[in-house]
């Protein structure tokens, strides 16, 4: 509901379509509920349970929560977290220059529409199809060791490049790239033209513009893009399988392993952890976000 003001100095109130259909929000609230919000408070419920000879004992206990960082698992959990916050920042280190090039660089609407299809690929072929290239081409007898030997760069293949935490660091990053780039370009392509503009005329320098102008009206874009980003890279599961070969375990292979023991506690409090994980990255980056709200605000209704 808004108000907008008439003849008279008077103000009239608008109705939204949410405001005359409330059942609609109330819906789309319930079913969120349900969907959302049921399942990881099972979920969370689960984990404070034990397990033993292969069934559920419902009996609370902290013990599966112990287990977590008093055993190999909360290595497992360091290294996790580890690789996902170095994937997301070298992705958003090569994403903003990226989504800056293609939307406010002097590239052509045609390359434009390719790049951006390009980033789009991904998402219409499985994540294992895509990763299982990627060991191929990193094998020791896969296409980087056969061309350099073809070439007489090298005279033996390079070993190494396969199942190593610097492979399962470039599948991610190799993986949720689109994630990334894709929320930044759209935050970048809507903020108006003629505040570059204006302040190129005032004297202020490119780079002064980015950090003055652009980072800040692209912060949700950012921030979109970094959630997009650290969620899966959290969970992920393809890459150290495929391209770590079972010498870089992470979360994912720990509850694989308790899901194929039926240790189903222990798969609750591991998916629990790494949601609480993300809530906590995302609460940081919100209060991170708020420094620079004010004059997000206010470059906003100078569009407006």
């Amino acid at each position: 509901m808004s108000t907008v003001p008439t003849v008279g100095g008077k103000r009239r109130t608008m109705r939204t379509p949410l405001d005359r259909s409330p059942w609609l929000l109330r819906g789309f609230l319930g079913v969120w509920l349900f969907v959302v919000i049921a399942p990881l408070i099972v979920l969370v419920v689960y984990s404070f349970f034990d397990s033993r000879n292969f069934m559920m004992v419902y009996e609370p206990t902290l013990k599966t929560w112990e287990s977590i960082f008093t055993s190999g698992r909360f290595e497992v959990t360091v290294r996790t977290l580890r690789i996902a916050l170095t994937v997301t920042a070298i992705e958003l280190v090569l994403a903003f220059p990226s989504a800056l090039w293609l939307a406010k660089g002097r590239c052509t609407k045609t390359t434009r529409a390719v790049v951006l299809a390009l980033l789009t690929i991904p998402f219409f072929l499985d994540q294992s199809s895509r990763i299982i290239v990627w060991r191929g081409i990193l094998d020791e007898n896969g296409m980087i060791n056969h061309l350099l030997m073809m070439l007489h760069v090298i005279q033996s293949p390079i070993k190494g490049m396969l199942y190593t935490e610097a492979a399962v660091h470039f599948g991610m990053v190799v993986s949720y790239f689109p994630m990334m780039i894709l929320p930044i370009y759209m935050a970048i392509s809507v903020i108006d033209d003629t505040l570059i503009s204006a302040a190129a005329d005032l004297g202020a320098t490119p780079a002064r513009i980015v950090a003055d102008i652009i980072l800040p009206l692209s912060l949700p874009g950012i921030l979109a893009g970094v959630v997009f980003t650290l969620g899966p890279a959290l969970a992920s599961w393809v890459e150290p399988n495929l391209l770590g070969g079972g010498f870089v375990n992470l979360l994912s292979n720990s509850v694989d392993s308790a899901y194929g023991a039926l240790r189903y506690p222990v798969v609750a409090a591991l998916s629990s952890f790494v949601v609480l994980m993300i809530g906590v990255i995302f609460a940081l980056l919100m209060l991170l976000t708020r420094k620079f709200a004010d004059l997000s605000t206010s470059f906003r209704s100078l569009q407006s």
